[in-house]
């Protein structure tokens, strides 16, 4: 008796097997935020709760609370909307608005009373950050004033950045900027963007001019981490903050917004360094 083998095509008893077609999750070219719905959510550095990464219109990220409040307990100030996928200042009209993660964080004091609503939902997250510290899940972020300055050997925690004919203010030191492509099992790519074997920067003495419709500082020279010696592909792929695997994937999805910052002169002179930092490896040569 020959047994009888079914095809792939079909079940044990002939029946045709309906296949779905995977659909892997890709960014649209047209789309204003390049980051997907299900990557744009993580967790305040300062309290350990949730909170939703949005886009403003002029291209800022921000932290929105992830509930929704009712509009009458948000001061009209504090009140934003989304559209497109971007966030928006003001109501748009309906009974419920997002509000600021920074108005409803505990770690920061704020200034002007809140309303009881507010204080509520600031005394739900105190308690959820202080229960996620006890458990172990979450370890707060030393304060901005101990982080800021410089790290080990005069690296700049802030570096300033210069790339594609402009300068950008990283939220990190260079060595620690990671790719922010998501990985197979969604999960964010754990990479950095120095890869070895890849073209490196140089930090150098630049004169700190302003870029086009900045004030003009009266400083002289600031240390910069140049790449517009690089190819043009790899300046982009500093840019969009891709490892070299993920650079070469079209239309790899990102799982957290880049890390870079527009430099100005006048809001970032705390940044300004007028030393070039120790070299600690082969990659940071002085130009």
């Amino acid at each position: 008796m020959c047994p009888n083998t079914a095809s792939s095509g079909c079940h044990w008893d002939g029946s045709p097997r309906t296949t779905h077609p995977r659909r892997p999750l890709r960014v649209a070219a047209t789309s204003p935020s390049r980051l997907l719905r299900t990557g744009q959510s993580g967790r305040c550095r300062l309290c350990g709760n949730r909170i939703d990464w949005h886009q403003r219109s002029n291209r800022q990220p921000l932290a929105l609370h992830p509930s929704e409040l009712p509009t009458t307990a948000v001061p009209a100030s504090c009140r934003w909307h989304l559209s497109c996928g971007i966030a928006h200042p003001h109501g748009d009209g309906s009974a419920w608005c997002r509000i600021p993660h920074a108005v409803l964080c505990p770690h920061r004091t704020t200034a002007t009373p809140n309303s009881p609503h507010i204080e509520a939902a600031r005394r739900d997250l105190a308690v959820r950050s202080r229960r996620l510290i006890d458990t172990g899940a979450f370890t707060p972020a030393p304060p901005l004033s101990a982080c800021e300055p410089s790290t080990d050997r005069g690296r700049p925690a802030r570096p300033v950045v210069q790339l594609l004919l402009s300068r950008y203010l990283a939220d990190r030191p260079v060595e620690d900027i990671q790719c922010v492509a998501q990985t197979r099992h969604r999960h964010r790519c754990p990479q950095p963007m120095l890869a070895p074997h890849t073209p490196q920067g140089v930090w150098t003495l630049l004169p700190a001019s302003p870029q086009r419709g900045q004030l003009t500082l009266p400083t002289g020279m600031m240390a910069v981490y140049d790449l517009s010696r690089l190819p043009y592909g790899e300046q982009l792929r500093w840019r969009t903050q891709r490892c070299p695997a993920h650079a070469a994937i079209p239309g790899a999805a990102d799982l957290a917004l880049a890390g870079w910052e527009a430099f100005d002169p006048l809001l970032h002179a705390e940044h300004l360094h007028t030393r070039l930092p120790q070299p600690a490896t082969g990659h940071q040569r002085q130009a």
